[in-house]
């Protein structure tokens, strides 16, 4: 079992029953899915910007990525509807742990001038979404290898009904975000 899915059931559940004094086990929220986005608006002009950037995202997650494609022309972009224009991973059970896990206690905190996570990023239905520059900072990704650097979001959605549930359960499982 991965060891945050461990500290979820062992610590989290209990810590988060005491908090909200929900009367069941089943009305705590848990981590549903982690989607992994990478946007490629220059991979119009050349594909293997795109198909390096889905293998780094491979790397990344552990996972095939899908090719996101466009839906609608735009001139001014020079974008044609169904063009390849974005990769993404949608992790869930031991691999969405495993990734939590390694985004928190490796990645995050080889930012440069990392002050913590900013509390924005909810959306009011207990999701959070978090933005990164460059997909540098995990250890996987050799840095010799890359064609260029790109960011990458990532979604944690969650059963939380709200954003304050949320940001709880997110701290419990040791997100860093910034003090206020």
């Amino acid at each position: 079992m991965a060891r945050l899915k461990e500290k979820y059931l062992q610590e989290i559940v209990p810590a988060m029953m005491a908090k909200f004094s929900y009367r069941n086990r089943l009305q705590v929220p848990r981590l549903e899915k982690i989607v992994v986005n990478v946007g490629m608006g220059k991979a119009t002009e050349d594909i293997k910007l795109l198909e390096t950037a889905a293998e780094e995202l491979a790397q990344i997650t552990g996972q095939h990525p899908v090719i996101t494609r466009a839906k609608k022309s735009i001139s001014n972009f020079k974008l044609r509807a169904n063009n390849p224009i974005g990769a993404r991973v949608t992790l869930r059970g031991p691999r969405m742990y495993e990734f939590l896990d390694r985004l928190i206690n490796v990645a995050l905190p080889r930012i440069k001038d990392f002050r913590g996570i900013s509390g924005k990023g909810f959306d009011g239905r207990g999701n959070f979404n978090l933005g990164l520059r460059e997909q540098i900072i995990f250890p996987e990704i050799n840095y010799d290898k890359i064609m260029g650097i790109h960011g990458l979001n990532v979604t944690l959605v969650t059963t939380a009904k709200t954003d304050p549930e949320a940001e709880e359960l997110l701290r419990q499982f040791g997100a860093p975000f910034a003090k206020r």
